[in-house]
């Protein structure tokens, strides 16, 4: 079984034999984020899939961040170019949860927390314990914390 970081390095391999400048430009980039979270601290080591997959989704997250800004800025071929490379990191990340299936894993994660004695806004950071877990990699943080601010109010 090839790791996610080689199927990154083979895909740059074939964008760059297809001379497809978006993917090979935005696997590069990825793939030195992963370079550099693996030389991070006292001493480097190999990233697992996992950690390798919340790098691609911070990237990710990055370009979306970029492309508003850059929409803001009124400078949308920029905007347009940040958006098609947070679209092609997504392809390589686990399908995202819809909003209704966020809410009623959050519904679940409230009702426990207020089983187990929390109530109102203070129960926030339990309910979070309780539904981080479940949603990992799947859900957005601040999608998640929204949707559980909702339900607690």
């Amino acid at each position: 079984m090839t790791t996610l970081k080689a199927k990154l390095q083979d895909d740059l391999t074939t964008a760059i034999r297809e001379r497809n400048e978006l993917h090979s430009s935005t696997l590069r980039l990825t793939l030195s984020a992963i370079t550099n979270a693996e030389v991070a601290g006292k001493e480097a080591r190999v990233l697992s899939d996992e950690e390798v997959l919340k790098v691609i989704a911070k990237e990710a997250k990055k370009r979306r961040e970029a492309a508003d800004a850059f929409a803001k800025g009124d400078r949308p071929e920029q905007a347009a170019r940040e958006t098609a490379e947070g679209e092609f990191l997504d392809t390589y990340l686990p399908k995202q949860l819809s909003d209704e299936e966020l809410v009623e894993i959050v519904t679940q994660a409230v009702a426990e927390a207020r089983a187990a004695g929390a109530e109102g806004p203070r129960a926030m950071g339990a309910v979070m314990k309780i539904v981080n877990p479940k949603v990992a990699g799947l859900a957005e943080g601040g999608r998640v914390a929204a949707v559980v601010k909702q339900q607690l109010l």
